[in-house]
């Protein structure tokens, strides 16, 4: 999975790197291929590495629930 966002970042870079030049050189197409650039980074590598990011549970300690809440408001008290 790793080694896949790393393509794919290396797909993206490149994509809006060649966007770019055609933009500057007026190119008819350019603003088609800067849109599906980011169309690209929308819909396939975010989620790809949103997914890779957070499948494990990592996330578990930055979510609120009763007990942390508790757990601070006694903290504030004493």
């Amino acid at each position: 999975m790793k080694t896949l966002l790393k393509i794919l970042f290396v797909i993206f870079i490149v994509w809006m790197c060649v966007g770019i030049y055609l933009v500057q050189t007026a190119h008819p197409k350019a603003q088609i291929v800067m849109g599906l650039g980011i169309f690209f980074l929308s819909f396939l590598l975010m989620p790809v590495f949103i997914y890779y990011r957070y499948r494990d549970g990592k996330y578990k300690k930055y979510q609120f629930n009763d007990k942390k809440i508790k757990e601070a408001i006694n903290q504030k008290k004493i």
